[in-house]
């Protein structure tokens, strides 16, 4: 059976970090592309990093360059999600999934394996 689990959310200051992992399990990360989706409430699902399978070539959304990185450790089987200089509109639930990764965006869809979930709150 395989399994994302997403771990490492909480609630942070504006100006803080957290670092979120994916972990795998019934798969290997490393033929896998792996993408990080959050959806905040009443907004859509956005696509925010990824870490493609070939190459590991990364991409980040507009809203997170500069501040996120992504990157992956195979020995561990897990994806990581690091996030610096975190501000009041990063809050969301945040999300790892199989998928596809381009230069341009992150792209995972029902067919794709998803985790549950790590919720992210950025309050002071």
């Amino acid at each position: 059976q395989v399994q994302l689990v997403e771990s490492g959310g909480g609630l942070v200051q504006p100006g803080g970090s957290l670092r979120l992992s994916c972990a795998a399990s019934g798969l290997s990360l490393y033929y896998y592309a792996i993408g990080w989706f959050r959806q905040a409430p009443g907004k859509e699902r956005e696509g925010v990093s990824c870490v493609s399978s070939s190459d590991d070539s990364t991409y980040y959304a507009d809203s997170v360059k500069g501040r996120f990185s992504i990157s992956r450790d195979n020995a561990k089987n897990t994806v990581y999600l690091q996030m610096n200089s975190l501000k009041p509109e990063d809050t969301a639930v945040y999300y790892c999934a199989t998928g596809g990764c381009f230069r341009d965006k992150v792209v995972a869809g029902t067919d794709d394996y998803w985790g549950q979930g790590t919720q992210v709150t950025v309050s002071s």
